[in-house]
């Protein structure tokens, strides 16, 4: 399937209707750009981990870090392939605040043949006070990720 954002309705990336686990636990699309993606973790009861502190529990914001990585390899490469989590790693720097739906910011650092490097940074509202910073990389299954088609001038500069 094509990924083409620029087309793309917010219902086709509307994770509730693909279901799995971020539909599970309400992850939606909220904003992207040329080189970046955001999804969005509404706050629900359902999610907290720490009941005296009302806090969502990491589990949902791991989740939703590992498809927003994910999907900024996609909004690079212009096209869904399937790819697999080689590492997640995930650096807390603070609780989220409660009633606040946290947003998970994830951008595509570098596409290699077969590997693909990301970061992002998940928040509740305010970028320079992030509640995870994030780091992932991916794998590719069939061996090679494609490469986006070059505009004919792109190849001719290239040649030149």
């Amino acid at each position: 399937m094509k990924w083409d954002p620029s087309s793309m309705t917010l219902d086709q990336l509307d994770f509730a209707r693909f279901g799995g686990h971020g539909g599970r636990l309400g992850i939606r699309f909220h904003a992207r750009g040329d080189d970046w993606i955001e999804l969005a973790l509404p706050y629900a009861t359902a999610r907290i981990g720490d009941v005296a502190s009302v806090v969502i529990a990491s589990e949902p914001i791991i989740v939703m870090m590992d498809k927003a990585t994910s999907f900024a390899i996609w909004n690079q490469i212009k096209v869904f392939v399937p790819q697999a989590t080689l590492d997640l790693r995930i650096d807390y720097l603070r609780p989220a605040r409660p009633n606040r739906t946290v947003i998970g910011r994830a951008e595509c650092l570098r596409v290699a043949r077969s590997i693909a490097f990301t970061r992002g940074i998940a928040h509740d509202g305010d970028l320079d006070d992030p509640v995870a910073h994030v780091a992932a990389t991916f794998m590719i299954p069939s061996g090679q990720y494609p490469r986006p088609s070059r505009s004919p001038s792109a190849a001719k500069e290239q040649q030149a």
